[in-house]
């Protein structure tokens, strides 16, 4: 059972099979078809989500009313507005499903009795956010310092799979390019 969540935790701390029995009592499992909202802006984001299965995407809505992505998640990434989580104010974002997908979902409360109880989830949970910081400081480090081409080159090779499972529109979204123009480099690969 959620194998990919286990696996994912068990690369960072230990987590004994008595560890697992508890965690789950945690977990609220979500079952999501293509396209269903786990947040949209102006709510509170209740939950942190780990994909067990399937594809997210944040975005918002800029003033030009354009979407604008600001992450995707595959199997074994987090994904949340982690400010509306921790303050409990309204979220300027939008998290939605790519594709059919498997979600575990922890709510603030479950979160902070988890910690409490499994003292190591403080621990992965740390490493998981310092990862997730430094990936954040490496992508601004590429938007400034590569040229568009090298930026979607680089994105491409770093992360095949997203390339194969997300819509080109939504890459070039992500990448700040506009859908043509990613259109013109996988042309010029081939």
């Amino acid at each position: 059972m959620y194998s990919n969540f286990i696996s994912h935790i068990r690369k960072y701390v230990d987590l004994d099979d008595n560890s697992v029995a508890l965690l789950f009592k945690y977990i609220t499992p979500l079952k999501l078809k293509r396209k269903e909202f786990l947040l949209k802006e102006g709510q509170i984001c209740q939950s942190i989500y780990f994909v067990e299965k399937g594809c997210l995407r944040m975005y918002f809505i800029d003033d030009k009313l354009n979407e604008q992505i600001t992450q995707f998640a595959l199997e074994h990434w987090w994904m949340a507005d982690h400010f509306s989580f921790m303050d409990n104010k309204p979220s300027p974002y939008f998290i939605e499903t790519i594709e059919k997908s498997e979600i575990l979902a922890f709510t603030a409360s479950s979160f902070e009795a988890m910690l409490r109880e499994l003292p190591q989830m403080e621990r992965y949970f740390r490493i998981v956010m310092q990862r997730a910081v430094a990936a954040s400081q490496l992508r601004n480090k590429y938007t400034y310092e590569m040229s568009k081409e090298e930026f979607y080159q680089h994105f491409s090779t770093s992360f095949p799979e997203f390339v194969q499972r997300v819509p080109q529109y939504m890459i070039a979204s992500y990448l700040g390019l506009t859908p043509q123009y990613v259109s013109e480099l996988r042309k010029k690969k081939l």
